[in-house]
């Protein structure tokens, strides 16, 4: 009896674009929801793009993180030093 080739065994250049990968459980998929949590989502990421000699300079976005508070009081600092005394 020979074995039906599974559907791993398919190259993706022949996969129909339109079928679920054999990896997904396509029960868990008709029941989801499209966009569920997009709002949330967004709400609570901000994106913000490097340039790749600044990027080099910081390991992970908590060094970023650390380094901007550390200017944002600085610049704090001088702008109360510099401001005419009331």
């Amino acid at each position: 009896m020979k074995k039906k080739p599974s559907k791993s065994s398919v190259a993706p250049s022949e996969r129909d674009p339109e079928e679920i990968l054999p990896e997904y459980d396509a029960e868990l998929l008709r029941h989801g929801v499209r966009g569920k949590y997009a709002q949330r989502f967004r709400e609570g990421t901000n994106i913000v793009v490097l340039e790749p000699d600044i990027a080099a300079a910081f390991p992970d976005s908590q060094s970023v993180n650390t380094a901007l508070r550390a200017l944002l009081e600085i610049a704090r600092r001088e702008t109360r030093s510099k401001s005419p005394a009331a």
